[in-house]
C-alpha cells in the first residue's frame, strides 16, 4: 500500500459528487463510493477531515438572480452542507468508519457544535471529522471554510477533489488545447483567477503556507495523492 506522505489532511469535496445524473439531490450509492475511496487512506493511519459543498441541493447564485438577499442565500447553502455531511457520515459509518459531524451553526440534535480542540481530539482517535455549515458566516464559500478548518486543525495539506485532473489555463471542457499545470505558486493561481478555488481561500492558504493539491477524484487517485504521487496540480509557494 505504501507510506503516507501526510499525517493529517483536509479533503474538500463538491456537493455535486453526491448528485446523480440529474445533478441534483443525494444518491446514497455515490456517498458509498466516496467511503470506498477513503478506506485505503485511513488504512495508512492518516487523520482525515472533510468539508463538503452544497451545489447538489442549493446554489446561492440561483436565489440572487431572483433578488434574494445574499445572507439568506448563503445561510440556506450552509444548511444544505449539513444535509450532505449527514449523508456522508451515514455512508462512512456503514463502511465501518467512525465519524463525527461538527457544524459552525449549532444544531445539537443532529451534530456537535464546532469546537477546534474537540475536532483535533477526534482526529487523534482515528475518527473522520466532517465540518458542516461552512464558517457559520454569510459571504464565505465552503472553499474558504475548508482552508480555515484545515489551518485550525493543523492539517498538512488541503486536497481539493474535482471532476477535472488539475488546474488549466482555460476550461478543458471547452478547449481541447487547454494547458494543465503541474505546479502553480499562490500568486500565479490568484493572478490567473482560477475557477477551481475562490481567491479568499487561496489567499488564506498563501498567508499560512498551506499547500493545496487539486486532483480528479477517480480510481485510486485519493490514496495515490496521500502517498505523495504527482497527481493533479500542486499550489504552493
Amino acid at each position: 500500500m505504501g507510506e503516507a506522505k501526510y499525517r493529517r489532511l483536509l479533503l474538500k469535496l463538491s456537493g455535486e459528487f453526491l448528485a446523480g445524473e440529474s445533478g441534483y439531490g443525494i444518491e446514497p450509492e455515490l456517498a458509498e463510493w466516496i467511503a470506498e475511496q477513503l478506506k485505503p487512506v485511513l488504512a495508512m493511519e492518516v487523520e482525515v477531515a472533510i468539508v463538503i459543498g452544497s451545489g447538489n441541493i442549493w446554489r446561492g447564485k440561483d436565489g440572487l438572480e431572483h433578488g434574494m438577499e445574499r445572507a439568506t442565500a448563503d445561510y440556506m447553502g450552509m444548511l444544505a452542507t449539513v444535509m450532505n455531511s449527514l449523508a456522508l457520515q451515514d455512508a462512512l459509518e456503514r463502511a465501518g468508519m467512525i465519524t463525527r459531524v461538527q457544524t459552525a451553526i449549532e444544531m445539537r440534535a443532529v451534530a456537535e457544535p464546532y469546537i477546534r480542540r474537540r475536532a483535533i481530539r477526534h482526529l487523534e482517535k482515528g475518527r473522520v471529522v466532517i465540518f458542516g455549515a461552512g464558517t457559520g458566516n454569510a459571504y464565505f464559500t465552503t472553499d474558504t471554510a475548508a482552508a480555515l478548518r484545515a489551518m485550525e486543525i493543523d492539517a498538512e495539506v488541503l486536497l481539493k477533489a474535482t471532476k477535472v485532473d488539475g488546474v488549466y489555463d482555460v476550461d478543458p471542457m471547452l478547449n481541447p488545447n487547454a494547458r494543465r499545470f503541474d505546479h502553480l505558486t499562490y500568486i500565479e493561481a490568484l493572478n490567473m483567477g482560477v475557477k477551481v478555488m475562490d481567491s479568499t481561500a487561496l489567499s488564506l492558504c498563501m498567508d499560512n503556507d498551506l499547500p493545496i493539491i487539486v486532483f480528479k477524484l477517480q480510481g485510486d487517485n485519493l490514496a495515490r495523492v496521500v502517498r505523495g504521487e504527482k497527481i493533479g496540480t500542486l499550489v504552493s509557494r
